[in-house]
């Protein structure tokens, strides 16, 4: 007998056909043959099958009801009606149940990104009954509708548990954008929330092949005991290593320069660098933090002390502060409250000053009444010009820091908004030195005022205090200046006049590659007829990695670069209107939950989240 087996016989397979439904009374419903008479179930649909089961149970059928009569017909129509009819008694609350499922997971959503608490949900339900009675008054499926946002799930627990499966939607989406990505950069900054907890907040840029690029919370890290460089990195390694992070794409990390973060020997970047499993990567220290650096050089302390002592000595005591809003209201002032300044808000200086120079009239005539403390200053011109100066300077500072902020801001863009304003500094040192304040509203208005009292502008000492801003900036900024030639050749390579050596050893350096090749591919690229005709759309899509290996690296690194720390800045600030003091027992697990939904650019799958549920109705 032979050992091999032989070929296994194709099982057969068997279709109804649908005039077995008037010759039978079977019909198909969900892959199964089932008889329209007494609901049996034929396992095999064949013919000699359905027909055995007609002839021996139902043969009465066939005297009754006579073949191919109008009688049999309209009987097989209504047996499939009433099938249908029982079937949709089961489904139907199956389906209200899923729809409300979804529309709970979508309240929900909307609960979680406007950053309310879980409990709000049943406010929000009740006020959709109240509207609903309203607004479907006059329809005929009023009580339909009633009974359908009645059935909506929008308890505390609900809310929780719809807020916990969203964000590990999100969480899903996000891994997958990972896995795909050709390389991505990272931000970090650390901020305690109202509960003395330290969190470590991470966002990720991620650069795809067709070199668009995403935006996203990566996680939100509690930091129990110390803060320092080594428990950071030892936080962020636990992560890695949980979430299988492929560190490999990493590119550049971005931090706030704070000594934690920097620290040459214990700095958490220092000890990334130690580590092997961490790539060679640059480092940044954020730009609109060296910009308000920057602006904390000026010489302001004689300007600032008396302005803030003033501000506190009418904001401190309630009384006062009344009275001095009862003060504004009586002279029809255009505002109606005096600022306070911290150094906290990089925004607030130039804010504080504005506003105290148009209430100056004001203030001075209150100190008076009220038998405040003499302040010299008010009535002194050459301070009254000091205080004009550094308001519109802290102005120009304000506008480049809003300019600076913001999403999907590439390195490129602000290193280009530096740039102009470090040419803006230059220009008007320039038009100072010859007399020219057009550029200066509240250094010209308060000379206007001051013209009969015949005060010479010192325009020179001004000149000197934007010189000596423009050399904090060019102080500052090195770390952008090395990166500029390359980020100007990587927006237009085309430009004539090349020196191709050093900018091929200038990339090569930046992001550790052959600088012989980069020259190669330089030339090679520049010389390229079908490119440069396209130069003007997306350049380097078009790029092969067989033949500009190099170059389009370096375009996608660049592309991945953050210049700045302001999504986790931004982070923060979801973060303490998330977790208030009224909320302060909220766990880190539903902290990060809430601060992805709120700050995602994904969407949950609604559905996908329904389904995988055991749907039920609130009763």
């Amino acid at each position: 007998m032979s050992g091999a087996a032989g070929p296994s016989k194709k099982a057969k397979t068997y279709h109804f056909h649908t005039e077995w439904e008037e010759e039978f009374f079977f019909t198909m419903s969900f892959s199964k043959c089932v008889c329209l008479i007494c609901r049996a179930h034929i396992a095999v649909p064949k013919r000699g099958n359905v027909e055995r089961h007609f002839r021996t149970v139902h043969k009465t059928y066939e005297t009754d009801f006579p073949p191919k009569s109008e009688l049999r017909k309209r009987k097989v129509k209504e047996l499939k009606t009433l099938l249908s009819g029982q079937q949709a008694f089961f489904t139907q609350p199956t389906s209200k149940a899923r729809a409300a499922a979804e529309a709970s997971f979508r309240v929900s959503h909307t609960i979680i990104t406007h950053k309310k608490s879980f409990q709000d949900g049943e406010i929000m339900k009740e006020a959709f009954v109240a509207a609903a009675d309203s607004l479907f008054r006059d329809f005929k499926n009023k009580s339909e509708i009633l009974s359908s946002i009645k059935a909506l799930q929008l308890s505390r627990a609900t809310v929780t548990r719809r807020c916990e499966a969203m964000a590990g939607d999100l969480t899903q989406q996000l891994r997958k954008d990972i896995m795909d990505c050709e390389c991505f950069s990272l931000q970090l900054d650390e901020s305690t929330d109202v509960s003395d907890t330290a969190q470590l907040c991470i966002f990720i840029r991620m650069v795809f092949a067709d070199m668009t690029t995403k935006e996203e919370l990566l996680t939100l890290l509690p930091m129990k005991e110390h803060t320092r460089g080594q428990d950071i990195f030892q936080s962020f390694k636990n992560f890695i290593e949980k979430t299988q992070l492929p560190v490999c794409k990493l590119v550049s990390i971005t931090t706030d320069g704070a000594p934690a973060m920097v620290g040459r020997a214990n700095g958490f970047v220092a000890k990334c660098r130690e580590e092997d499993a961490f790539p060679d990567f640059l480092n940044y220290h954020c730009i609109i933090h060296q910009q308000a650096l920057c602006a904390k050089m000026l010489n302001m302390k004689e300007i600032m002390d008396v302005t803030t002592k003033i501000a506190c000595s009418i904001r401190a005591r309630s009384l006062q502060r009344r009275l001095f809003r009862a003060h504004l209201e009586n002279t029809d002032c255009d505002h109606s409250e005096l600022l306070l300044h911290t150094d906290v808000r990089w925004l607030s200086r130039g804010k504080f000053l504005q506003r105290f120079r148009e209430l100056l009239p004001e203030i001075k005539e209150f100190l008076l009444v009220a038998k405040h403390v003499e302040y010299n200053q008010l009535n002194d011109n050459q301070w009254l010009l000091d205080l004009a100066f550094l308001t519109d300077l802290t102005n120009m500072l304000n506008e480049l820091n809003v300019e600076l902020q913001g999403k999907d801001k590439t390195v490129v863009n602000m290193i280009s908004s530096v740039n102009a304003f470090k040419r803006k500094l230059q220009h008007l040192s320039s038009k100072l030195q010859h007399h020219n304040f057009t550029s200066f509203p509240n250094l010209s208005s308060e000379l206007e005022t001051q013209q009969t009292a015949h005060v010479q502008c010192d325009s020179a000492r001004y000149a000197q205090e934007l010189d000596s801003c423009l050399s904090e900036f060019n102080r500052r900024f090195q770390d952008f200046a090395l990166l500029e030639p390359v980020a100007t050749f990587m927006c237009y390579p085309f430009q004539e006049n090349v020196e191709v050596e050093s900018l091929a050893s200038k990339i090569a350096t930046l992001f550790h590659l052959n600088s012989s090749e980069v020259e190669d591919e330089i030339l090679t690229l520049q010389t390229d007829i079908q490119l440069k005709s396209r130069a003007h759309g997306e350049l380097w899509n078009l790029l092969t990695e067989e033949k500009y290996p190099n170059t389009r690296k370096c375009a996608m690194s660049l592309t991945a670069f953050f210049g700045s720390t302001y999504l986790c800045e931004s982070a923060f600030s979801h973060m303490k209107i998330i977790k208030s003091k009224y909320r302060s027992t909220m766990t880190d697990g539903h902290l990060e939950a809430c601060l992805r939904l709120a700050t995602s650019s994904y969407c949950p799958d609604y559905t996908s989240l329904a389904d995988s549920i055991q749907c039920r109705s609130s009763e």
